[in-house]
């Protein structure tokens, strides 16, 4: 029977599928290194760019919201450590996530995509070459590396914008806005920026480049899968957020031992 919640499951299995067969080809067969290469300039220096503006604005932001609701309480001095915080753990991951969809993910798609209704991945088949390995393997490894490396840049510089409105704006001491960093910002804090970071890079590239190697309709399906891909990227990553922020808080303890005995 052919109803929507159906046709949800299977695209749902084809997707699990697709992702555990680009994991097996990844590591069993690595792709070319040109090809990561390229994709790894493709994804994190080009999108250095917007993610420093994205990260500088978002701590500013939240400096100048910070410094106004909390000076007439006398807590002004926790505005660094919010900021920081904040970026570390959430929206340096999530906001760079979102930045790198929009940049990155619906260029994947599109042109896998066009690939697919004009029939080049066939012609690629037909000569023997893997399309996983020759076209996803590189953007899967080259998004799982790069995206950590991007939510750590837009965490930082998240913190210098917060420290350019706090100190240079409203007037607050250097050492106010530094001081508590290093000793509130724990290992914990970072790693929990950093493997979301990852597990985004991961559905951001498998989810883009599932829909491009879906798409029908010629270029109007190229269209609609673009689209689909941006907004379900955002979507799962909301709420991927969610629950793995639930998972880390409740693992705190579990983690910060084994970085503890290990560090």
């Amino acid at each position: 029977m052919d109803t929507k919640p159906a046709r949800i499951l299977i695209a749902l299995g084809s997707f699990i599928q697709f992702v555990l067969k680009v994991i097996w080809v990844a590591l069993k067969r690595p792709p070319q290194f040109a090809l990561i290469r390229d994709q790894m300039y493709e994804v994190g220096v080009m999108s250095l760019p917007v993610v420093a503006i994205t990260g500088f604005s978002t701590g500013m932001v939240l400096a100048a919201q910070s410094y106004f609701q909390l000076s007439d309480k006398g807590l002004a001095s926790a505005t660094g450590l919010m900021v920081a915080k904040a970026m570390l753990v959430e929206l340096g991951p999530v906001l760079t996530a979102f930045m790198v969809t929009g940049r990155v993910g619906a260029s994947m798609c599109a042109e896998l995509g066009t690939m697919r209704v004009t029939e080049q991945i066939d012609a690629l088949r037909s000569m023997a070459i893997d399309p996983l390995q020759y076209l996803v393997a590189p953007r899967f490894i080259a998004g799982t590396f790069m995206l950590p490396i991007l939510t750590i840049f837009s965490s930082i510089m998240g913190i210098v914008g917060g420290y350019v409105i706090a100190v240079d704006y409203y007037g607050m001491a250097p050492n106010t806005y530094i001081d508590p960093l290093p000793i509130h910002i724990t290992v914990f804090d970072f790693i929990s920026g950093t493997l979301k970071g990852f597990v985004f890079g991961i559905i951001i590239v498998t989810i883009s480049c599932f829909r491009g190697m879906t798409t029908k309709g010629g270029a109007a399906g190229v269209g609609r899968a673009t689209t689909n891909s941006v907004v379900i990227c955002y979507s799962v990553i909301l709420i991927v957020n969610f629950l793995m922020t639930l998972a880390l808080n409740s693992s705190y303890e579990y983690i910060t031992d084994f970085v503890d005995r290990w560090l």
